[in-house]
């Protein structure tokens, strides 16, 4: 696991200084080492986090006559098959690190290396011979990596910090506004730009070229197969999957949710590993946001080596911190226990496992139950409006009305917006009230796109496709790659990998959601491995009492961020609506907490990143 970062310049010289300051930015991801290699018109740089082959593996590595250089954030899991299969061929290898298999791939297979590799990467590869630059990154997203092509001058990098930028981008804005996060290939600044997953840039005397090398999608459905069968094959293959992310030169944690997915990860890993397991676990105050009973059970019964955290409403004061720690604003409100249970892990391992993709592969989501429901009663729900409408609003975690309020504004539209409609943070029309403005870009556009593509199949498969493509790599990823590079920890995400993948994509619908069911076939296949009231217990997700918070210890922090001076001097919202949300929210008549993260994300944000304002809180100060 490493930053990196680089120039190419088809019109002068590389400045040493510059790259070795873009490669200091990132040191959070690599305090192990730093290496570089500079040519005229060329330099790379890596930050290390030593984790396989630690004596060994400092980077960039090159070939034997340094014509193919290469730089890696990441881990290729089947390293070991390929470096035997590269030997056969001839190649001879002086470390046993994953990324000096990438240096030989590229010459033995040159573009046709992405295919064949399993794991989680960015990668920048100098071939000298062709005087280009290669940018990659894998599959699934799980990986950042950005860049800037201005005036035949290409420079990337990890993290935006690390790059030059311009102004802040309004469409991307509109689209953090929709979101809670900016998807690719756009970024917060208006000239840097996001490689997509599962594609490459090819930098070439100061000209730049795109291409897709993989799409993780549907698949034929497997109709007509035994579901006893099925289930043992999601369990085999979930262990096969979890055995290779174990794969490492130093200690490996899981972070443990309480949940079925964590919980699953945590069973097989202290199945599979020759140590006893560690594994780290945050919780609340309110117990119906609580979930250590789950994780201590899962622990419990793995005699793993567990630690814990217990926030309380005051760790929300770590926003400032928060958003210093991610490149652009990122609102979900999940990255605060992210954030804090990747410090608590980095302090025993420097590598630990995460759930994400799970939701989206086997059927999480009660959006998903949703989506189905309004195939049969869409028109029965939006009639029903006008009644929910006036539901009081609750306190409870996420209560019956603001499902019902949720459901019936979306349910009679069509599938790719309604389905947008129920996660959806500011509509249009809200956005247009808060900036004053009304943006003829649409952020859905690459929603509707990615939606095309999946023409024929089961409507909830190409929903999910959406779900794995878009909110998956700009949120969900994103977040757990920021909040554990942040505190040095490597975060493995052991669902995202083709083994897992593939075969949740060739599920038909109903092994993954039935009625009010979800997850049905990975829940009967984690079933043997996990206590009962974890396997069929309701599911609570990693978020946060916000809603709670805002309008108790919260709240004066809230206003004093959002006061009318600071909206006015940054210029971006109109002050008064912003005011406005907050006194909606505070006084109880509707939950706004979603809306109003978002503007204290974003607020903070460019305090820190644009205005260069910083106002830390101490950890210690509000977690024990």
């Amino acid at each position: 696991m490493c930053g990196i970062c680089g120039i190419a310049s088809a019109r002068e010289p590389v400045d040493e200084r510059r790259l070795r300051e873009m490669a200091q930015a990132l040191y959070h991801r690599g305090p192990d080492s730093e290496g570089t290699h500079l040519t005229e018109r060329v330099g790379i740089a890596a930050r290390r986090l030593a984790i396989i082959d630690v004596a060994g593996g400092d980077q960039p590595i090159a070939n034997e006559d340094g014509t193919v250089v290469v730089v890696q954030n990441g881990e290729i899991y089947n390293y070991r098959e390929l470096m035997l299969e590269l030997e056969r061929a001839g190649h001879r290898f002086r470390t046993r690190c994953d990324t000096e298999v990438l240096v030989h791939g590229y010459e033995q297979w040159g573009a046709k290396l992405w295919e064949r590799l399993r794991g989680m990467f960015a990668v920048a590869v100098w071939d000298e011979r062709h005087r280009r630059l290669v940018l990659a990154r894998d599959r699934f997203g799980i990986k950042p990596l950005a860049y800037r092509h201005t005036g035949g001058e290409l420079a990337f990098a990890s993290e935006l910090d690390a790059l030059p930028h311009g102004d802040v981008d309004l469409d991307a804005l509109e689209a953090f506004l929709a979101f809670n996060s900016v998807p690719a290939p756009l970024s917060i600044f208006v000239d840097i730009r996001k490689l997509p997953p599962g594609h490459t840039l090819t930098w070439t005397d100061g000209a730049v070229e795109l291409a897709r090398f993989a799409r993780t999608g549907p698949l034929p459905a497997r109709h007509g197969e035994d579901e006893a069968e099925l289930v043992e094959e999601c369990r085999a293959r979930l262990r096969d999957s979890v055995r290779a992310h174990l794969v490492a030169d130093v200690p490996v944690g899981v972070l443990l949710s309480g949940g079925v997915d964590s919980g699953a990860l945590a069973a097989l890993a202290a199945e599979e590993s020759s140590e006893r397991l560690r594994t780290f676990s945050i919780g609340f105050g309110e117990a119906s946001f609580d979930e250590l009973p789950g994780a201590r059970a899962v622990a419990s019964r793995y005699d793993t080596l567990h630690r814990e955290l217990t926030l309380r409403p005051d760790a929300a004061l770590l926003l400032p911190a928060l958003a210093a720690a991610f490149d652009e604003p990122f609102a979900d409100s999940s990255a605060l226990p992210t954030y804090l249970v990747s410090k608590l892990a980095a302090e025993d391992v420097k590598v630990a496992l995460s759930g994400e993709g799970s939701d989206e592969l086997f059927g999480g989501y009660y959006t998903y139950v949703a989506d189905l429901l309004a195939e049969r009663f869409g028109g029965v729900a939006a009639a029903a409006r006008p009644l929910a409408e006036r539901l009081p609003t609750s306190t409870r975690r996420v209560s019956f009305d603001y499902k019902a309020k949720r459901f019936t504004r979306a349910a009679h539209l069509p599938p790719l917006e309604r389905h947008h409609g129920w996660k959806e943070i500011f509509s249009a029309d809200a956005r247009a009230e808060l900036t004053g403005r009304r943006s003829a870009f649409d952020p859905l556009t690459a929603h509707r796109e990615r939606f095309a593509e999946t023409e024929g199949h089961e409507l909830l498969t190409r929903l999910q496709d959406v779900d794995f493509g878009l909110y998956l790599v700009d949120d969900l990823l994103t977040k757990t790659d920021r909040a554990s590079m942040a505190w040095s920890l490597e975060a493995r995400v052991p669902f995202m990998d083709t083994v897992v993948a593939n075969f949740a994509f060739s599920l038909p619908v109903r092994h993954k959601v039935r009625g009010l069911s979800k997850k049905r076939l990975l829940r009967k296949a984690v079933e043997p491995l996990l206590p009962h009231e974890v396997v069929h217990g309701r599911k609570r997700g990693f978020s946060i009492p916000a809603a709670a918070w805002l309008r108790g210890d919260l709240e004066p922090f809230a206003r004093e961020t959002l006061s009318p001076e600071t909206v006015r001097r940054q210029g971006f919202f109109r002050p008064e609506a912003v005011t406005r949300l907050l006194d909606t929210h505070v006084a109880g008549r509707e939950d706004l907490s979603r809306q109003l993260w978002g503007l204290l994300a974003f607020t903070l944000w460019h305090e820190h990143h644009v205005e260069g304002i910083d106002r830390g809180v101490p950890l210690e100060a509000v977690a024990s």
